[in-house]
């Protein structure tokens, strides 16, 4: 940690400030190990079903998608 720490002073002030909006990010998840609900479990499958498939979004869906996870 310390030299990951070291290394990181050495970036620009913006790429610091990104790196540390990553670890606060995941210091608000906390310790306890992720798991998953019956619901999101099944949203899962059907994903991978559709990719399966062939099923494939566009271009403007997934930026849509990633423009709502920005907000």
């Amino acid at each position: 940690m310390e030299k990951a720490l070291e290394a990181v002073r050495d970036w620009p002030k913006d790429r610091q400030d990104e790196a540390a909006a990553l670890l606060l990010a995941l210091d608000r998840l906390g310790t306890t190990p992720y798991r998953a609900t019956a619901d999101e479990l099944r949203a899962i499958d059907e994903a991978l079903q559709q990719v399966a498939r062939g099923e494939r979004a566009t271009p403007a869906q997934v930026e849509d998608a990633f423009a709502r996870f920005r907000k």
